[in-house]
């Protein structure tokens, strides 16, 4: 099973251009998850898809890029996304019911469970009792199946002073008591850093994908909000995505930038003896 992930959007950014930078970036991105092969099974898209959540047309580009893709596309909400204006727009798109846009995908070989962790208003993470109270009733649905979970906000220190979370605060605390010591998690994918990341937390690994809007500068120095220092802190690195792929055993993420790769070596005979060399070898064990 395979995969595919993008995540902070940001359309909209430039609300009067219909040809802006992010959409570009985010068209790009699309562009390639279509023509890879093998194509992936669906599209989770964590969260920051509008940079203003109540900006209806931003939504609305979102449903216009994402309208002939050839496989299903599963959104989650992030910071700067306001539910009720993404579900006027997706009036069809699951959600709990409750008034937080958690849902369960079922209907592939490894169970993923898309969480909510936005709160109006906070610029991170939020996980209140209701929606610790879903996911918890939603393992306990099929505490033996092989699942993902996905969601917007990581629950832990980044190590970038200005964009990260305290992993002890009430709601990342509130998380990782609901996820508990199931051992069923393979692993959990997030957005929110604009940095591609890789830790364990609550002895899971976690994967940050990068955003397909421009990246954050990698910069671990204390910040001081009364005293700007001229760092860099928004790059234009090329839009990113991940590929998780779920071999039946372990959840394997790769993570490529939507660009023209420049290639320095094709399968030609000249390569043919490593080739053969390499799956001999495999078969071997």
């Amino acid at each position: 099973m395979l995969i595919a992930q993008i995540t902070d959007l940001h359309l909209g950014f430039d609300p009067d251009n219909l040809d802006e930078f992010n959409r570009q970036r985010f068209d790009s991105a699309l562009r390639v998850l279509t023509g890879l092969r093998p194509r992936p099974d669906l599209l989770l898209v964590t969260g920051d898809i509008a940079d203003d959540g109540n900006d209806a047309q931003s939504y609305l580009r979102y449903r216009e890029g994402i309208a002939q893709l050839p496989f299903p596309v599963f959104s989650a909400m992030g910071n700067h996304d306001e539910r009720e204006t993404f579900l006027a727009a997706f009036p069809d798109h699951p959600h709990a019911g409750d008034g937080f846009i958690q849902y369960a995908i079922e209907d592939y070989d490894l169970r993923i469970l898309v969480l909510d962790t936005l709160q109006i208003g906070r610029h991170g993470g939020a996980y209140c009792e209701t929606r610790a109270a879903w996911l918890e009733a939603r393992l306990d649905e099929d505490p033996e199946r092989p699942t993902l979970i996905a969601l917007h906000h990581p629950p832990f220190d980044t190590g970038i002073p200005w964009l990260t979370e305290d992993p002890e605060a009430g709601w990342a605390v509130r998380l990782r008591n609901a996820i508990g010591p199931r051992t069923n998690i393979v692993g959990l994918i997030g957005g929110h850093v604009h940095r591609a990341i890789t830790t364990t937390w609550a002895g899971k690994p976690l994967t940050v994908c990068p955003s397909t809007a421009p990246q954050v500068a990698l910069d671990l120095m204390p910040i001081d909000p009364e005293q700007p220092d001229e760092r860099p802190m928004i790059i234009a690195d090329h839009p990113y995505y991940a590929l998780h792929w779920w071999n039946g055993r372990n959840l394997v993420s790769h993570i490529d930038t939507a660009e023209d790769h420049e290639v320095l070596a094709r399968y030609t005979p000249a390569l043919q003896p490593l080739v053969r060399l390499v799956t001999d070898e495999q078969k071997r064990g």
